[in-house]
């Protein structure tokens, strides 16, 4: 993979999962302007800075399958394996759920979506964190 893809993939990671965190916080636990406000007031621009830049992350997802996974499982290339797997499992239960979060209109399925989005998100992020900081082989 060259060094372009590895930064590109980094920086839209950085992007995308910390406006994607940034926004939890504010959703769940963020406290509200004043009474009459329903919620956090960075909450709606967070939501849709991690909307705008989530392409970013997909196409980075689809340029490490091109530049490095395939590569590495064609050959048999054991090392870091767990969590790459964990990233490429998860991968997809996030991006699929976070469409489908745009795409409800139940509000049921919508919280089911979403549910599933930040965990397949939360474990995802570990994953990835994991994998950047795992021993690379000699």
């Amino acid at each position: 993979m060259s060094r372009l893809t590895a930064w590109f993939t980094h920086l839209a990671a950085l992007l995308v999962g910390g406006t994607g965190l940034a926004y939890g916080w504010a959703r769940y636990f963020g406290q509200p302007a004043d009474e009459f406000a329903i919620g956090h007031p960075a909450e709606p621009h967070l939501m849709h800075a991690h909307i705008v830049l989530a392409p970013l992350l997909i196409f980075a997802c689809g340029l490490l399958w091109r530049d490095h996974v395939w590569k590495r499982v064609a050959s048999g290339f054991p090392k870091r394996r767990h969590t790459g797997l964990v990233i490429f499992a998860t991968a997809w239960p996030m991006i699929l759920s976070g469409v489908a979060i745009q795409a409800a209109v139940d509000d049921d399925w919508r919280l089911i979506w979403a549910w599933i989005h930040g965990i397949a998100s939360v474990l995802w992020v570990l994953g990835y964190a994991a994998h950047q900081l795992s021993r690379r082989p000699a």
